[in-house]
């Protein structure tokens, strides 16, 4: 959705990490052998940080990949650590396996280490988890705990491990046990143009709260919008909201987004590239608007990036750039869709193209096997020949991403019919972005019926309380109270089954 910018400032406070700087036993509980243990100690200090060491041993069943978090407080910063791959937000630090040392069986133990700038009290953590589970404490919780897993009483929740990792068979997307899955949600925006812009990561909150409310609506998926420049953490990103700092706030949006049981979907919307050509958004070299195709300059980088960052972890989908228009520059649709396809030198575009197929590769090259979704012409409204130009996917997991608005050519089920059916009929098919600019939502039912009739996917725009005439926007505030055009998406994802 091309959308103008809002005046919503979400304060986002640097995030710090806090290690203390002494060296402490982990005292482990008595009882039944802990799960996981973890040692941790301080090998080396001076006045204004120090090195320190973790050892991780898993006590259960082998495991294919780990990652290590804990909570800390003193006011100390991890800057450098190696054995993992480290990462910090607010009080948290995450240690992941690296490719080599992902393997962890019954009884080995992996050891992993960090510097850290320190500037407050010399604070030890008290608590560790490995992939989610509490470690140095007995393994055998009380049969009457409400959040013991194996307790046959307790109802499956958000949290309980349901999100699926999702894949292509045939023309549907499955989950590991081969059952259909559907993505049924909302897009998130915000990480697309608030930190380009200087004003913060996200437009609203995005804090467990603000999650669940999303979840309460019968959600499965949250569509993620980001801008590259600020994941990269390019010059013209402000610190405080680019680089480690934006990424690691995704990671923690993403995080929050499974936690309650959702499908996270990351999003490329905003690019470099200077384009002053047809249906320009804006004039600006930088990622301040739309572009019509991405750029070989920076996108290839920022999936390659995003693919390292979540290959470990494939429930998160990756939809490879928002809404296509290089049919708006160039003279012909075939060399529109070549230009889609293979990028280079495209017609009437000022500025050397990514391909799809060239980001589909930098995601494959990374070692990310997740599921992609590509988006065609016409602002993802034209999916015409999408399956003459597919890319080659040599992990066989593409699905086509389309969008439909009430004022978009393709808006009526005789385009439906003849453009969309032969495409969901061959791949999976997921309408990410679906609305209206009236403030009702006759139009989105319509859409909605025709993809629950082949049970196909979709995806409301959007979670943000804007002018629902202008944006069009789902809710007037973050607890998830709608606006009239959201209570046709909400009404109607509450009364779909599971």
């Amino acid at each position: 959705m091309r959308h103008p910018p809002r005046s919503v400032l979400l304060a986002v406070a640097g995030a710090v990490a806090l290690i203390g700087a002494v060296t402490v036993p982990v005292v482990t509980a008595q009882g039944a052998t802990p799960a996981c243990t973890v040692a941790y100690s301080v090998t080396s200090q001076w006045d204004s940080g120090f090195q320190g060491a973790v050892e991780i041993t898993n006590n259960t069943a082998a495991l294919s990949g780990w990652s290590l978090s804990f909570d800390l407080a003193g006011g100390q910063k991890v800057t450098q650590g190696w054995n993992a791959k480290w990462s910090q937000s607010g009080t948290t630090v995450s240690a992941t396996n690296e490719s080599w040392n992902g393997a962890l069986g019954t009884g080995a133990s992996v050891s992993a280490g960090f510097i850290a700038s320190r500037s407050g009290s010399d604070a030890v953590p008290t608590a560790f988890q490995l992939n989610g589970t509490t470690c140095n404490v007995d393994a055998e919780p009380s049969p009457t705990d409400p959040t013991d897993p194996t307790d046959p009483t307790d109802p499956p929740g958000p949290g309980d491990g349901t999100v699926p990792a999702l894949h292509v068979a045939g023309n549907k997307l499955v989950d590991a046990d081969g059952t259909t899955r559907r993505l049924l949600g909302v897009n998130r925006s915000g990480g697309e143009f608030m930190c380009v812009q200087g004003r913060g990561i996200f437009d609203g909150p995005v804090d467990d709260a603000a999650i669940k409310a999303i979840a309460d609506w019968n959600a499965n998926t949250v569509r993620i919008p980001l801008n590259e420049e600020c994941w990269l953490g390019l010059s013209n990103i402000k610190p405080e909201y680019g680089g480690a700092n934006y990424v690691n706030a995704v990671k923690d949006l993403v995080a929050r987004v499974k936690a309650h049981g959702m499908t996270p979907m990351l999003e490329l919307h905003w690019t470099w590239g200077q384009y002053t050509g047809n249906s320009a958004g804006c004039s600006d070299v930088h990622a301040g608007c739309q572009k019509p195709m991405p750029d070989m300059q920076y996108t290839p980088a920022f999936w390659a990036s995003v693919a390292s960052t979540f290959k470990d972890d494939p429930t998160v989908v990756f939809d490879l750039f928002n809404e296509p228009y290089p049919d708006r520059a160039t003279s012909t649709t075939t060399q529109a869709w070549q230009c889609w396809r293979d990028g280079g030198t495209c017609p009437g575009i000022g500025y050397e193209v990514a391909g799809m197929q060239d980001l589909v590769d930098a995601v494959r090259n990374a070692g990310a096997g997740n599921l992609i979704l590509l988006g065609g012409l016409a602002y993802s409204n034209d999916l015409s020949q999408w399956l003459t130009y597919k890319p080659t996917d040599p992990a066989g997991n593409l699905a086509a991403a389309w969008h439909v608005y009430n004022f978009n050519t393709c808006s009526n089920e005789s385009c439906w019919n003849s453009t969309l059916a032969p495409v969901a009929a061959q791949v999976p098919l997921v309408a990410g972005e679906i609305g209206e600019n009236t403030c009702a939502h006759s139009f989105i039912d319509q859409v909605m019926k025709w993809f629950d009739d082949r049970d196909l996917s979709y995806l409301g725009w959007t979670w943000n309380t804007w002018n629902c005439n202008s944006g069009p926007a789902l809710i007037t505030a973050y607890d998830g109270t709608p606006t009239s055009y959201g209570i046709g998406l909400r009404d109607h994802l509450r009364a779909l089954d599971g």
